[in-house]
């Protein structure tokens, strides 16, 4: 698969999905998520993060984590609530609880974050991804999956 298509989602796994964000270029990366796809993809990568969440790892962690990803058609954003708590990860489109950390960054350092083809850590010192909260669990966050290696 070479071609960034979201609709080929539900057959790709984790792996394949980071080198395919690493294959394509940020301007092909910016204008599929400011397409009608860009929900798709979103709900796709999202809806994974339960399966790729580590128990072993977190502990005794319980946040709420809000994902806020700009850069939407007609200038929107998408926010994305994340919870872990008891040793499970829930995830929800619509945020509802109160957040231990907010992170905020464009579409392209999203999909980049998630498929372990950016650091997190230099993002956020660049400016490039915003955090707001528990910094050390912003720090600590990408153990808390697995994320794909491409």
């Amino acid at each position: 698969m070479t071609d960034f298509d979201p609709a080929s989602f539900a057959s790709v796994d984790p792996q394949q999905f980071a080198k395919l964000v690493k294959s394509t270029p940020d301007a092909k990366l910016a204008e599929v998520m400011q397409s009608d796809r860009r929900v798709t993809i979103l709900d796709a990568v999202f809806s994974r993060m339960p399966a790729l969440f580590r128990a072993d790892r977190a502990g005794s962690t319980n946040a709420v984590i809000h994902w806020t990803i700009t850069g939407g058609p007609d200038g929107d954003s998408d926010t994305y609530e994340v919870v872990i708590e008891n040793g499970t990860c829930q995830v929800s489109e619509t945020p509802s609880r109160e957040p231990k950390l907010s992170l905020t960054m464009g579409p392209v350092e999203f999909l980049k974050v998630v498929s372990g083809g950016a650091n997190p850590v230099m993002m956020f010192m660049t400016g490039k991804l915003k955090a707001k909260g528990d910094l050390g669990l912003a720090a600590n966050i990408a153990n808390l999956f697995d994320i794909p290696k491409a």
